[in-house]
């Protein structure tokens, strides 16, 4: 009991009998009834060597080297570790091997994120050595996004419409019809629009009407051989043709008589408005001016109303003007008085990445049209025809009229 306590193994007595003594030495032959220890381990590999090399057998080393190493497993497993000193092992101990390939493709990945301060600099050295633009190309406004709450705005066609609106433009559009009218020319036909526009400003009628006037007056004209004596009436019921068509309350044919200081009766005034549309085919949705000047007014993105003046006044002055409606089509006239209401204005940029989008016009394609509207401009001041002059010097239309023309345009016009 005592040799116990000391920690002393205590042996049993041999047992009796040569068959026990043979069973015990069976027993102990067993490595693997025995703890292998470091001394042990070398002492059977030694044995085990020899025994090879002496049987010529080299598979005895490696099933000895397997056998201890199962032994060792065993006795590892018998030893409980405490668990916080088995995680802190692990922490230290773990080793995550990898091949020179992954370590290789990790650093290039690496050097391909990241990008230095001299590399960006010699790109754009490059860049501006190969006459690269590097500047960071606009971004188009979305105009409608405000009105998409608004049934009226039909913002989910609004671009399908614009789009029939400029293929069909050509379908409504005149072309030279002075050739044809032996009794009448461009400078009365100057005249007759000029007094219009009095009349449009007298009723205070909408500005889709006076453009829908002056469709269905060169319409008719293309159309029709009159003489001097009927242009005024022509003009008069194409006006009272616009009115039903655009105004909510529209002015009373005697009206019109009593303007034209009763040069014609209502009756004649009712039979030839019947006679325009005959000629017409009752043809009266057109894209006009106004149609494409409000959209495009749009995409100058927040205008404020000295634009909204400017651009209606330089627009009004080439529908005035005989040749500008026959070179320039209805889009042209109002891109390009946009075009050049923001270099009156002094807008910078004069021409954005929405406006083009929008318009389909670059600023080469609107110069020579801008041109014109710009030289009207600088000479409506001494013109004989007033009436949009003055309609534009007036404060309820900001003076526009009185503003210096675009320098950039004035010294060539």
């Amino acid at each position: 009991m005592e040799e116990a306590r000391a920690g002393t193994a205590v042996v049993p007595p041999p047992p009796k009998g040569g068959d026990g003594l043979r069973n015990n030495r069976r027993v102990l032959q067993d490595i693997g009834n025995r703890p292998i220890t470091r001394s042990f381990r070398a002492q059977l590999i030694a044995k085990a060597q020899e025994k090879g090399v002496k049987n010529m057998n080299p598979v005895v080393l490696p099933v000895l080297e397997d056998k201890v190493a199962l032994n060792q497993k065993r006795i590892s497993t018998q030893k409980v570790v405490p668990r916080k000193e088995i995680e802190k092992q692990t922490a230290e101990d773990l080793v995550i091997i990898s091949s020179d390939e992954e370590e290789k493709d990790k650093s290039v990945e690496g050097r391909k994120e990241v990008k230095t301060l001299t590399s960006i600099l010699t790109a754009r050295s490059k860049a501006m050595a190969l006459g690269v633009n590097i500047k960071p190309k606009e971004k188009i406004v979305e105009i409608d996004s405000a009105d998409v709450n608004n049934e009226l705005a039909v913002v989910e066609y609004i671009d399908d419409l614009y789009k029939f609106y400029k293929l069909t433009e050509d379908d409504s559009r005149v072309h030279d019809y002075m050739d044809s009218q032996p009794d009448i020319n461009t400078r009365m036909r100057s005249i007759l629009i000029d007094w219009l526009i009095d009349v449009h400003r007298k009723f205070e009628l909408m500005p889709e009407t006076f453009y829908l006037t002056v469709n269905i007056l060169d319409r008719y004209l293309s159309k029709k051989i009159i003489s001097r004596r009927e242009l005024q009436l022509v003009g008069i019921s194409s006006m009272v043709i616009a009115s039903k068509y655009e105004e909510i309350w529209a002015p009373q044919v005697n009206d019109f008589v009593c303007l034209s200081d009763y040069a014609y009766s209502a009756d004649q005034i009712l039979r030839m408005e019947k006679a325009i549309l005959g000629k017409l085919e009752w043809y009266l949705t057109v894209p006009t001016p106004y149609v494409f000047l409000s959209r495009y007014i749009k995409a100058s993105v927040s205008p404020d109303v000295e634009m909204k003046n400017m651009v209606f006044f330089l627009a009004e002055l080439g529908i005035l003007h005989y040749p500008t409606i026959i070179l320039y089509s209805p889009s042209m006239i109002s891109a390009a008085a946009v075009y050049a209401a923001r270099h009156t204005l002094n807008k910078i940029p004069v021409w954005t990445e929405t406006l083009k989008h929008h318009t389909g016009h670059s600023e080469e394609q609107l110069r020579d049209c801008a041109k014109l509207l710009v030289g009207l401009h600088s000479n409506s001041a001494e013109s004989k025809l007033q009436a949009v002059y003055r309609k534009f010097s007036r404060p309820e239309y900001g003076a526009v009229a009185l503003f210096v023309p675009a320098k950039s345009f004035h010294s060539s016009s």
